[in-house]
């Protein structure tokens, strides 16, 4: 833990652990000191953000990522990492957290199409910056820049042997992290970061290091992806039947999008993945919630803000 006075190790008082509020990386803690480089955690400030997920198992329980960031680099890989699928579910969290989300395409040096997979991150995404960078060869660091400022945190997020701890180290020009060798079988990482880590970069602002997540299943995403899919549910209002399903029914508006190859199969079998799972948690968190009409009722009112608005 940082304090004024340099890093200490800090142990929870007993209340903490039984509300199951424990500190994440990136709180602000109250504490009181105890001997020199020791204290005791007794309470947690509220938090401006944070980055969630549904506890891995069969438990119903929210983890708390990181918390008080300000933007979020979803690292993926130009290699056999590369799945749009997964930047989505990312990108439904992070915007839910009401933070920036940067997508960041690494190891630019061992891909032809960097372009192309450019692109494809925009078509889901247009209004979201991304950088493709190659760290082992510092090309595109500066880009980063304008995210990387005093006051300021960043949160590093994505696969393990994606590059994360060797974009720390581009950042910083030396070796903070330890680094793992290159895979020759699939040009990946060894996993080698196993705890998050905060760090305070000497040109400004701080950026959280975190061990791949195997998986990143969602807790509380709605708003995020009424903003991710919004081509999608503006498709859905103007279905003819509230309840069209988009499969056979008359007048259905997302087919139609996806006849005219407007919009593809895959993302709409996305949407629909991360809805179920979606709709799934929020009924164990409150069984009494009637999923759909929610989902239906917000996107109507998302859409009449857009219409005030643009009047």
């Amino acid at each position: 833990m940082y304090t004024k006075d340099g890093e200490v190790r800090a142990r929870i008082v007993g209340n903490l652990h039984q509300k199951g509020d424990l500190p994440a990386v990136g709180d602000w803690v109250v504490v009181s000191k105890e001997n020199i480089g020791s204290a005791t955690i007794h309470a947690i400030l509220p938090r401006k953000s944070k980055f969630s997920r549904k506890e891995a198992g069969k438990v119903t329980e929210e983890q708390v990522i990181v918390s008080n960031i300000d933007t979020i680099f979803i690292v993926t890989s130009l290699n056999r990492d590369f799945n749009l699928r997964r930047i989505e579910r990312y990108l439904a969290i992070a915007k839910e957290s009401k933070t920036e989300p940067v997508v960041i395409l690494s190891k630019s040096d061992l891909s032809r199409d960097v372009d192309e997979k450019i692109n494809e991150v925009l078509e889901i995404a247009p209004e979201i910056d991304v950088v493709a960078i190659s760290a082992t060869r510092n090309k595109g660091i500066e880009q980063l820049s304008p995210y990387l400022k005093d006051g300021k945190t960043v949160a590093l997020l994505g696969s393990s042997g994606v590059g994360k701890s060797t974009l720390i180290n581009a950042i910083e020009g030396y070796k903070r992290q330890n680094i793992g060798e290159i895979r020759e079988k699939d040009s990946r990482g060894r996993h080698v970061t196993t705890e998050r880590e905060l760090i305070m970069l000497e040109k400004g602002g701080l950026i959280i290091d975190n061990p791949g997540m195997r998986e990143l299943q969602l807790w509380d995403a709605g708003e995020g992806m009424l903003d991710l899919f919004s081509d999608i549910i503006e498709l859905e209002i103007q279905c003819k039947f509230s309840d069209c399903l988009h499969e056979s029914e008359p007048g259905c508006a997302v087919k139609r999008a996806i006849s005219d190859k407007s919009l593809s199969e895959k993302r709409l079998e996305s949407f629909r993945k991360l809805q179920r799972e979606m709709r799934a948690v929020e009924r164990k968190k409150n069984p009494q919630l009637a999923g759909k009409k929610r989902w239906k009722e917000i996107a109507k009112m998302t859409k009449e803000i857009k219409n005030v608005k643009k009047r």
